[in-house]
């Protein structure tokens, strides 16, 4: 069905379906899931000990939404989220589409320099945090950053945060200067009950209502900016092929700052009426294996490590996840032998494998329900209903199908562009409209796509993109640091890990773990590179080009890595 529009001798496909698109906002789609589904479970958050239905749901929603304006918020004003997974993240992803109030999705692992950047970039009014996740003490950060919380001038203007006025902190317990989330729907007036009404029909599908920030070659992170239609159709249709329905419940282990959580999870229950389930802040396969028993789980998503971890738990055995149907394995290439574990061990007969990025809101490929083992691991699948993908070579011109080139994509999934950034989206997005991925990938004469290779460095460990470039020019603030180049090289477990070529200025010395200490607590931990060289050179090209593509070659041998 997907490739009726598809000439045979050309890798282009056309994703086709019955179901049109829906050019409704998520606070619409909201309404109509509280409506339709009133009873039902909307949301678990295990960890908490909270359930919601989808009437509760929306009546917080609404709450946040009226106290959001009191605060001052107004519509398009941008607010951030920094916080692991759990229920207030979803309240605040809601409360901000009724409100109007454009959604910063912030990395958890983000240190101060990071949260730093994109706020500014954002010029965000307000900020929603935790109090601490794992090694990151976020209010400890935000009083580096912004000293005022302590005065009781605050919200004054600020040298390094300027156009933050809000800090909005989830706990149990105050903390000067921060608002604590609960009473954010104290604040609440009649007023602002009756504007939250009249806003509704105000608002459009085609509005900006999400900026979430991915790097790139450059190694500064940019504002992908989606909408109400990019995302909420996006959810319906990767999950739609899932057969998704009010029966189903979704064992949701990702980030939800990450499209796969966030759209995927928390939008692709909210489009069906299933119910979503947070088994924790973070990942723990343990945790995601009790959730699925306790709540009887029947689809579940993650990038393959944590299917891995999850099979390889020592306890693995003594959970019941019979309930178990469907779900998506994404975020990275998926070994055939773990596809195969999930379906037989997992009772996972319906696992989709699905392929996207931050700038498609996210999904564009995913694998049909009913196609063979072998094809799911081995490809991405076809492409998505109302998504246009094709390969070009250098000149930009349309490959044979079964050639390689790169990956470019087209249709409703196409973010907006670069929040604040025309430069960059001209270089991602052409005058047709064509996003172009950087993935080389080939298309074959039934459909089938299969990512071979990436245009651009970056790299995937773990089913997160990391950008060299990003690393390497913070390495190049250490004063002992002359020059550096990080590389990608395979690795069992995360799938590729980062390696670190450094030459020193002439007559320093320094040694690994100095390295490492100098990036700890100010770069997020997954950035820091797992394999450091100190050389005296790089492997160069006749015009001063740096090959790192030798580099990781080297690097490959010297380790004994499989390629």
């Amino acid at each position: 069905m997907p490739n009726d529009c598809q000439p045979a001798a050309l890798s282009y496909v056309h994703g086709v379906s019955d179901i049109p698109l829906r050019g409704e906002t998520i606070g619409a789609a909201l309404d109509r899931a509280a409506d339709i589904w009133a009873d039902r479970d909307a949301m678990v958050a295990c960890h908490q000990d909270i359930r919601w239905s989808y009437a509760e749901l929306r009546e917080r929603a609404d709450r946040v939404a009226s106290g959001l304006l009191a605060l001052g918020l107004r519509p398009g004003d941008r607010l951030g989220i920094w916080s692991p997974n759990n229920a207030e993240w979803l309240l605040t992803q809601y409360a901000a589409a009724k409100a109007g109030v454009i959604l910063v999705t912030i990395n958890p692992a983000y240190r101060a320099a990071e949260l730093e950047y994109v706020l500014n970039l954002s010029q965000c009014r307000g900020l929603v945090l935790a109090r601490a996740f794992k090694s990151s003490d976020y209010v400890g950060m935000m009083h580096a950053l912004l000293p005022e919380l302590m005065d009781e001038a605050w919200p004054a203007d600020s040298a390094r945060l300027p156009h933050l006025k809000i800090a909005i902190l989830i706990s149990d317990t105050s903390e000067p200067g921060f608002l604590p989330f609960d009473e954010v729907a104290l604040a609440a007036t009649a007023e602002t009950d009756e504007q939250v009404r009249a806003l509704a029909p105000t608002l459009q599908c085609d509005d900006p209502i999400n900026i979430q920030f991915t790097s790139g070659t450059t190694g500064s992170p940019k504002g992908a900016t989606l909408s109400h239609h990019n995302i909420l159709n996006n959810a319906f249709y990767l999950t739609d092929g899932l057969r998704l329905t009010e029966a189903d419940r979704l064992c949701l282990p990702v980030p939800l700052y990450h499209c796969f959580g966030m759209v995927a999870g928390n939008l692709g229950c909210l489009v069906h009426g299933a119910a979503v389930i947070y088994p924790g802040e973070g990942f723990d396969p343990g945790a995601v294996l009790a959730a699925v028993e306790a709540e009887r789980c029947t689809a579940l998503f993650g990038v393959p490590t944590m299917f891995i971890a999850e099979l390889d738990h020592p306890d693995f055995a003594s959970f019941d996840l019979k309930t178990l149907r469907t779900g998506i394995m994404g975020g990275s290439p998926c070994p055939i032998e773990i596809v195969k574990r999930v379906v037989d061990r997992m009772h996972m007969r319906d696992l989709a494998i699905a392929y996207g990025m931050t700038e498609t809101s996210p999904g564009t490929f995913l694998s049909r329900l009913d196609d063979p083992l072998e094809r799911r691991a081995t490809t991405i699948g076809r492409v998505l209903p109302h998504v246009e993908a094709k390969v070009v070579d250098l000149d930009g011109k349309m490959v044979a199908a079964g050639d390689k080139g790169e990956l470019c994509i087209r249709g409703y999934v196409v973010m907006l562009g670069y929040w604040d950034d025309d430069a960059k989206t001209r270089e991602t997005i052409d005058s047709a409209r064509w996003l172009h991925t950087g993935d080389l990938a080939m298309i074959d004469a039934e459909g089938y796509c299969a990512i071979v290779g990436r245009i651009k460095d970056m790299v995937i460990r773990g089913g997160e993109n990391l950008y060299p470039r990003e690393i390497e020019d913070f390495l190049f603030q250490h004063p002992r640091v002359q020059t550096v180049q990080v590389v990608g090289v395979p690795d069992d477990k995360f799938g590729e890990e980062l390696c670190a070529w450094i030459r020193l200025t002439d007559g320093e010395t320094l040694v690994e773990e100095e390295i490492r200490a100098f990036c700890r607590g100010r770069i997020a931990h997954q950035k820091i590179p797992r394999y450091i060289r100190f050389v005296d050179s790089f492997p160069m090209t006749v015009t001063g080009k740096i090959q790192k593509f030798l580099i990781r070659r080297h690097m490959i041998e010297e380790l004994g890595l499989r390629g």
